[in-house]
């Protein structure tokens, strides 16, 4: 086939192209045409393939040139970078965030593994105390109840609080990016870190709550507690979500499906990374401090409340625009 055939041939679809790419640029902002936007990456891998051929064919100079302008505007178009909106930003954290987040079989296979260990490891520490010997060893316990002999507050605040902050971030911080980075392995990495920070914080839990210094320990860990165990299981779903789309890729590459699940994962992670700071600086100004432990169960129980409130708010309203849309 002549050039001037395959040209005439083909305009048609480049002229399509066009009004699509005009399309788009109108679009921003607004709702899109599902089965318009569909069709768009046909035309423009069709119109790629076009202009190799007119670079082999030596097509007419301006037919290349139309081409290559062509291409370029859809290639902008198709993986454009929106700009910043605060309304958008609002919009995802508020309510693509949390929907996701609540309906994602991986957060609640997360939380029945950390919780499920996490609650057995008590029980089991009542029922068998050298269990927690066994699980953890005696010189953590030892360091635990000592760490814990004087009860909360009676040395006032200092100015170390505000370092405390910054450590308790770092610490907690390394805790989540474990349980977020292990998905990398099938999800493996994930469930692993999880199901030990599990085992592990039940045992301390279960040996400190029955030892003599069970009040000063419980005082300390009720106001951080919520926010900082919630966000050690939002990690590792995000992590899970990573690992399941290697190993479920529905049809793509792994690396494909791996960028295309990644920002669902990030959204999650970036929830638990600001329970983590929320956690950190309850833990350094409010946990150790000379409020009484009414005061500490009211912060626990509104913390508790507010997450509660963000998750069920975020499902509702992310299932009304779903049935809008």
């Amino acid at each position: 086939m002549k050039a001037a055939d395959l040209i005439a041939a083909r305009t048609p679809e480049w002229t399509a192209l066009e009004g699509d790419i005009s399309w788009l640029r109108a679009a921003r902002g607004r709702r899109l045409e599902p089965a318009r936007g569909a069709d768009f990456p046909r035309r423009y891998r069709a119109a790629c393939s076009d202009l190799a051929l007119a670079t082999g064919m030596r097509f007419p100079a301006g037919t290349t040139e139309y081409l290559q302008q062509l291409v370029a505007d859809a290639h902008t178009q198709l993986y454009r970078i929106e700009s910043f909106s605060i309304l958008a930003w609002l919009r995802s954290l508020l309510v693509d965030v949390p929907r996701r987040t609540i309906t994602d079989p991986c957060t609640w296979i997360a939380a029945a593994v950390f919780w499920g260990l996490f609650g057995g490891a008590i029980v089991a520490t009542w029922l068998r105390p050298e269990f927690a010997v066994e699980v953890v060893g005696d010189g953590m316990l030892a360091n635990c109840e000592a760490m814990y002999a004087e009860r909360p507050g009676s040395g006032g605040f200092t100015a170390a609080r505000a370092g405390m902050a910054g450590f308790y971030v770092f610490n907690n911080a390394g805790i989540g990016l474990k349980c977020f980075a292990g998905g990398i392995l099938f999800g493996i990495g994930s469930l692993v870190t999880l199901a030990f920070n599990g085992l592990v914080l039940g045992t301390v839990f279960g040996h400190m709550l029955a030892s003599p210094v069970a009040a000063n320990f419980g005082e300390f860990v009720t106001a951080h507690g919520p926010f900082e165990l919630t966000a050690i299981v939002l990690s590792a779903a995000a992590g899970l979500r990573l690992g399941w789309a290697l190993v479920d890729t529905r049809g793509w590459s792994r690396a494909e499906s791996l960028r295309r699940t990644a920002p669902e994962a990030l959204g999650t992670a970036g929830l638990a990374t600001v329970l983590f700071f929320m956690a950190a600086f309850v833990e350094a100004f409010i946990s150790p401090s000379t409020l009484p432990w009414s005061a500490k169960a009211a912060v626990a129980i509104a913390s508790t409340a507010l997450m509660v409130a963000f998750f069920i708010a975020g499902w509702i309203v992310g299932g009304r625009a779903a049935d809008a849309g």
